[in-house]
């Protein structure tokens, strides 16, 4: 968390400061900012160590047997170590090996808290707390939503370019070319749902170390149950949604790129009036994708309440299990179409087949 919490500070600070946005740009820079995020990964691993270690000092009653500086001290900077060496083995993952290693970490983490909830749904089996139609209805429910993440992850509204075609030299001419520009509907991934959370949990968080009454009651109606907390976590997750594919898409940028390389849209004039059609077509695509992601993260949460389950299934966990899938497959399939390989298997239905052109 640390290390993803920097990686996201440095990637806002792109949008707000100009020199960071051009550091991001040069190899050089993604060099620099990589160090940066290293430094700062330190920093929040540090002040998140000393914080468990008070609240397990504090909060959680006879957990240390020796209360103290020394008990700061050493949690702290044993926590500290951990996070740093977790960064470094996911850079190592994402040099040497296949994919995001930091991403594949956090899928792997995900991944494998499914058997205790499966041996829990065994055990309220065993029980009679919970039957086998409803189980079967809830298994339903649960393909369901995974085929409609999927589908709208890897969905994307396709904007047609026309590259001319130019004089090589010696009479030849290059033919022009055709191709599109990908517009996700999901282009912002899971971080409006995660920057919900966090604003979401504020006023609980300030009545927890406040004493103020009316704090506290205020904090009731942001806990998942009320009216109030589904009403605000939806409208934080559009609007962060927004927000945050204003700041990873610059439809003015793309424009201008793509008016540099000599393309353009049919019917659309090259330069401001491509950059409006883009924004258009951006916000136009965008609302589908925030009202997927409001589903996903509200919706489970009273499914599973209705069904009383002793697990969750959807919201944050899924869309990162489904997109670092998805990446790491189609990571695979660029090596074996660089490298010539038909597929897994010299035999069977195990294929990767087809190409795509994005820009």
């Amino acid at each position: 968390m640390p290390y993803i919490s920097a990686s996201i500070f440095w990637q806002l600070m792109g949008a707000v400061f100009p020199y960071v946005e051009k550091l991001q740009r040069d190899e050089d820079g993604r060099k620099k900012i990589t160090q940066w995020t290293r430094y700062l990964t330190v920093g929040l691993a540090a002040g998140q160590a000393w914080g468990i270690a008070i609240f397990i000092e504090g909060v959680v009653q006879g957990a240390v047997a020796a209360p103290g500086w020394g008990f700061r001290v050493t949690t702290a900077f044993v926590l500290t170590v951990g996070g740093i060496f977790v960064m470094w083995l996911g850079e190592q993952i994402t040099e040497r090996g296949l994919g995001n290693g930091m991403s594949l970490l956090i899928f792997f983490s995900i991944v494998q808290g499914g058997w205790p909830a499966i041996g829990k749904t065994m055990e309220y089996l065993r029980t009679g707390a919970v039957d086998w139609p409803r189980l079967i209805v809830l298994a339903f429910i649960m393909l369901v939503v995974v085929w409609v993440t999927v589908a709208i992850t890897v969905a994307a509204r396709r904007i047609p370019i026309q590259i001319p075609r130019k004089v090589m030299g010696r009479g030849r001419i290059r033919e022009g070319q055709k191709s599109f520009i990908p517009l996700r509907i999901n282009s912002a991934g899971v971080m409006p749902i995660v920057f919900a959370q966090s604003i979401i949990i504020v006023p609980g968080t300030l009545a927890q170390f406040s004493n103020v009454q009316a704090l506290k009651d205020l904090a009731e109606y942001f806990q998942p149950g009320s009216w109030v907390y589904y009403l605000l976590y939806a409208v934080l997750i559009i609007f962060f949604t927004y927000f945050y594919t204003a700041i990873i898409f610059n439809p003015v940028d793309l424009a201008e790129n793509l008016k540099k390389q000599g393309g353009f849209i049919p019917g659309v004039k090259p330069g401001a009036r491509t950059a409006e059609y883009i924004d258009h077509v951006l916000s136009r695509v965008t609302l589908p994708g925030a009202l997927f992601l409001t589903a996903i993260a509200v919706m489970p949460i009273i499914i599973f309440d209705a069904f009383n389950v002793p697990f969750r299934f959807g919201g944050t966990a899924l869309l990162i299990v489904v997109g670092v899938a998805l990446d790491t497959v189609q990571q695979m399939q660029q090596h074996m179409i660089l490298r010539q390989y038909d597929g897994f298997m010299k035999e069977g239905r195990v294929r990767f087949r087809g190409r795509q052109r994005y820009m």
